[in-house]
């Protein structure tokens, strides 16, 4: 009896660890199917530019709005926090550093997981539970590089482009605080930022872009692809999807960031 209830033990217990390393080689063994079939032809590239259209282009008023008010929140609570301090000129210094290595990267790339990461899951889910995928097959048609080639490419590609835009339209909003609400003087405002920019605080946001738009790609693609059980199982993809892109996204955002500026 006493070794009966032993083993049930161990077994309620392994049956979750066997399930986890499961679905991690399942995950790894798509991960790579992915990237080889990236660098191999062909490549769709109608299907390419339409998913940077909709990652890039779509995408653009949810960043912009994301990252001005950023910039503007960021530019009040480090002036209030200065003022304590008599040094209230390193305000345009903190925006600058904030929005280019944090808050444009991370802020974007959770927004376009919300927005597009979902749409990918739920897109690539219909068609696995209405057999389209299958039919691709039969048409000898890779699945890998019709459907999940265009988004991995369209993410590394577009998710840099819109940080950009994301640290510009940040910095500009706290520009915007600082000269209308605060009362710095605009030129000085202007040159502060110029003389603090460095080419690591680009480099920072540019590479976090690109590894944020590979997760959200990658985590939309496979919770689709993955799906199954009709409709409950593309609304459970899509969850999936977005959950695990956004934690992924901080996780990573600590890795770079050691990488970067660990002494």
């Amino acid at each position: 009896m006493f070794l009966n209830s032993i083993e049930n033990f161990l077994r309620r217990q392994g049956q979750p660890l066997v399930k986890f390393f499961f679905r991690l080689g399942e995950f790894s063994l798509f991960v790579a199917q992915a990237v080889y079939n990236c660098f191999t032809m062909p490549i769709y590239w109608r299907n390419l530019w339409r998913q940077v259209v909709d990652m890039g282009f779509y995408s653009l008023p949810v960043v912009g709005l994301t990252t001005i008010f950023a910039g503007m929140v960021i530019a009040l609570q480090s002036y209030s926090g200065f003022m304590r301090f008599g040094a209230e000129g390193a305000v345009a210094s903190v925006v600058l550093i904030s929005v280019t290595r944090e808050l444009a990267p991370v802020l974007s790339a959770l927004m376009v997981a919300g927005r597009i990461g979902a749409a990918m899951a739920a897109e690539i889910g219909t068609m696995r539970v209405t057999e389209q995928i299958d039919a691709l097959v039969t048409l000898s048609t890779n699945p890998f590089k019709y459907l999940v080639v265009p988004r991995v490419w369209a993410g590394l590609i577009v998710m840099p482009l819109l940080v950009l835009l994301g640290d510009v339209i940040g910095i500009f909003g706290g520009y915007v605080v600082g000269v209308y609400k605060l009362g710095f003087n605009p030129a000085n405002y202007i040159n502060s930022t110029l003389q603090d920019l460095q080419a690591i605080d680009i480099t920072t946001g540019v590479v976090k872009a690109a590894v944020f738009g590979f997760i959200i790609s990658i985590m939309g693609c496979y919770n689709g692809y993955k799906s199954k059980g009709g409709a409950q199982g593309v609304g459970a993809a899509t969850t999936n999807a977005v959950v695990s892109a956004s934690i992924l996204i901080l996780i990573f955002n600590y890795i770079i960031t050691e990488l970067f500026f660990s002494k």
